[in-house]
């Protein structure tokens, strides 16, 4: 499998990938926007405007028109928003991709942002909040980053809040699409059954008109430098929450496949050692596991559980002791293999169909400004040894650093802060 990228000449990339017998084409349509980007007066914009990006254009004036299109020519289309990027996806059968790129950039180049339409998704955004705030097991996610982060970005909720969603104004958000939406600050990428010849000049047709915009960029991240801390919000639930938190690896990092093997040996699959100890031997929960997250000036480990209320301060001393356990412990040779193949195996199936390509491919120019060839991924994988391991677990756990968040009817505050200093 092979990408070819190209730069027109007010700046956007095209990388497309081209999958003889697919028989779809996919598009991925980057936009290097998210809400690190925001103020604190416009958190949630980004996802506020992908909403509304769905909303009309010029040329098709309504929404059932965008859907329509996309949907009439037998595909599907979606898009969403993170900390540092917003994308707009289209699956289509490969014969129409036509239409669909003409749609997909024709709702980033000209939506028309009415003012009838912002009210009332207004009101959709705000329930998409409030639902979230009902779910303990994702709203507890929220509360981890509050806990790590503070009143910074990444801190903040993505949707941002019902008060701040109450604030943002259509001005607002033209003047944020003015700001971030411009061809020097995305990537469009296509994989399945296309020519690349083809797309640049198509794409360049539908840009055309489109110029080069000089860029701001975010805050640097401030970590936290006072300690572990514990945030508790106590709920009428039959199950709590608990979330322990590490600041982690950057994007770039030169650590993080070694990383991405070390998380998996702790908290991914069925025969990872968090499942493993916390489910299988002790019973103390249903879900369990651990990931990661990259930015690009730090990161994150989250190891995550949903355990009977009068159970979390066992639970959290077990999952911590896991975690101690690799910064002491070298991970034996046929663990460490077995977690190689698990790794590299679902980064291949990851990578199955037209959609999953397209989607790395962009996820990478954009957020690295290169892309990394498959086999150097795996040959990076294979080459990680115990010590390895072993070095990047003392690297990065430390109980004195960590954070916790829990959502439950009982309030472990202290008891949980006092594991953590020890």
């Amino acid at each position: 499998m092979e990408t070819f990228i190209s730069e027109l000449r007010n700046g956007l990339r095209i990388a497309t990938t081209p999958i003889a017998e697919a028989q779809s084409a996919s598009i991925s349509l980057f936009v290097g926007t998210g809400s690190r980007y925001e103020s604190k007066r416009i958190n949630g914009i980004s996802h506020y405007l992908e909403h509304m990006l769905f909303k009309g254009t010029a040329k098709r004036p309504k929404a059932e028109m965008i859907a329509e299109a996309i949907e009439g020519a037998g595909g599907r289309s979606n898009a969403f928003t993170s900390y540092e990027l917003t994308c707009y996806v289209a699956k289509v059968p490969f014969d129409k991709l036509g239409i669909a790129l003409d749609v997909t950039v024709d709702m980033v180049n000209d939506s028309l942002l009415d003012l009838a339409e912002v009210e009332r998704e207004r009101s959709v955004i705000k329930e998409e909040i409030k639902r979230e705030k009902d779910n303990p097991a994702s709203w507890v996610w929220e509360l981890l980053s509050e806990v790590i982060y503070g009143d910074q970005p990444l801190g903040w909720n993505v949707a941002g809040t019902e008060e701040i969603v109450s604030g943002i104004t259509r001005q607002d958000l033209a003047d944020y699409v003015g700001t971030w939406y411009v061809p020097n600050n995305m990537v469009l990428s296509i994989a399945g059954r296309v020519s690349h010849e083809e797309i640049v000049n198509t794409a360049g047709k539908l840009f055309d008109e489109r110029k080069r915009v000089s860029l701001g960029g975010f805050a640097p991240v401030s970590e936290k430098k006072d300690g572990p801390a514990v945030q508790v919000e106590t709920r009428s639930n039959a199950q709590s929450n608990l979330t322990i938190g590490l600041t982690a690896l950057h994007r770039l990092d030169p650590d993080r496949f070694i990383l991405t093997l070390l998380n998996n040996l702790l908290g991914r699959g069925m025969s990872s050692r968090l499942f493993r100890e916390v489910r299988e031997r002790r019973g103390l929960a249903y879900s369990v596991g651990s990931s990661t997250s990259r930015f690009h000036d730090t990161g994150l480990m989250v190891a995550h559980a949903g355990v009977d209320p009068t159970k979390v301060v066992e639970a959290a001393k077990v999952i911590i002791a896991e975690m101690e356990k690799l910064t002491v412990e070298a991970v034996g040779a046929e663990e460490l293999e077995k977690a190689k193949d698990f790794t590299i195996g679902n980064f291949r199936l990851d990578l199955e169909d037209s959609m999953s390509v397209s989607r790395y491919v962009g996820t990478s120019l954009l957020s690295t400004g290169e892309l990394e060839d498959i086999d150097d991924t795996v040959s990076k994988f294979r080459a990680v040894q115990p010590e390895d391991i072993l070095r990047v677990a003392a690297r990065l756990i430390d109980r004195k650093k960590m954070s916790m968040a829990v959502t439950g009817p009982n309030d472990v505050t202290a008891e949980l802060l006092a594991e953590l200093q020890g």
